[in-house]
């Protein structure tokens, strides 16, 4: 047996993870809040559908508990932005005091509060377009082979080397940040459309309106941006989020996935996030405002313009 490695969340990307690292024999544990889905990776371990439709399983350990995991050497964060609070306090327990914490959640900001909970020197940076379509509890299905980043420090050394046996498409970069703002700029075209229209994110490129407008709002993320001083990894931010649109053309947003659900969505560390830094620059942002707007209503959440958006929904 190889490296073991930890997995905070069990969802799609989670399990997707699980599965390709448990498939190149590393041991894996995952640590989550989701107790069917806690229960059904334990009784099956993860599943992973193929193209053909077959299904493959692959032994994993998952626990709610995060003494159960103690002394993890090397952990990957992968739940959602609104549970970054959580995974920082558990990872407080599980994490050794050598060991380090990789975060390729979507949004911003999760670095920050991993690196309150748990020091700098023990977190890194990075991201993925790697999609994942999670058909049932530990069941899930590929949806789009992406890449991953890490940026180049002490503490990502280690994972590299655990996701590279695993055969997943791995880089280095000097500029993780750019990287993060880069998804943004995507994840802010692709992920509120295709969960309002109910679609995958392939159909956008289909449907010249939804194209438009995918297109629109990724040049208003990527005018914050530049207001923001961050140079993006990419010269035309509606050529990227085309790219990824058809890279990933049958996968289903984490978002659509949540809104299908029922769940609570990243729209607030995505489309939010954008937003609240363009009103900072008085930028414009209708598009964007609109989604953050249409799938918060598709949820029924109410507003209190008290709180830390200012009433940007309203």
């Amino acid at each position: 047996m190889k490296d073991r490695i930890l997995l905070v969340g069990t969802g799609a990307l989670a399990t997707l993870f699980a599965a390709r690292l448990s498939e190149a024999g590393h041991a894996v544990a995952m640590l989550g809040g989701w107790q069917k889905g806690i229960d059904e990776l334990n009784r099956n371990g993860a599943r992973l559908q193929t193209a053909n439709g077959a299904i493959q399983n692959f032994p994993v350990f998952a626990t709610n508990d995060p003494q159960a995991v103690s002394g993890a050497k090397c952990a990957l964060v992968l739940v959602k932005t609104w549970q970054t609070e959580r995974a920082a306090q558990q990872l407080q327990i599980a994490l050794a005091p050598d060991g380090c914490a990789v975060t390729l959640q979507n949004g911003i900001g999760n670095k920050e509060t991993l690196q309150t909970a748990l020091g700098a020197a023990r977190v890194a940076l990075g991201i993925t377009t790697t999609g994942a379509t999670l058909l049932a509890p530990g069941l899930v299905r590929a949806g789009g082979e992406g890449v991953i980043s890490l940026e180049e420090n002490q503490a990502s050394v280690k994972l590299a080397a655990l996701l590279r046996s695993a055969n997943f498409n791995l880089q280095i970069v000097n500029d993780a940040e750019a990287l993060v703002w880069g998804k943004l700029v995507v994840n802010a075209a692709i992920n509120p459309l295709t969960a309002l229209l109910q679609i995958p994110n392939g159909a956008l490129l289909e449907r010249p309106k939804a194209r438009k407008m995918m297109g629109a709002l990724a040049q208003e993320t990527a005018a914050v941006a530049e207001a923001e001083h961050v140079r993006l990894p990419f010269e035309n931010p509606v050529s990227a989020a085309e790219d990824v649109a058809r890279i990933t053309a049958a996968n289903y947003s984490s978002m659509y996935q949540d809104l299908q659900r029922g769940a609570p969505t990243e729209i607030d560390a995505i489309s939010g996030a954008a937003l609240r830094r363009g009103i900072k620059h008085g930028i414009k942002m209708p598009y964007t405002r609109a989604c953050l707007t249409l799938v918060k209503a598709t949820l029924g959440v109410a507003y209190n313009t008290g709180n830390n958006l200012g009433g940007i929904c309203a």
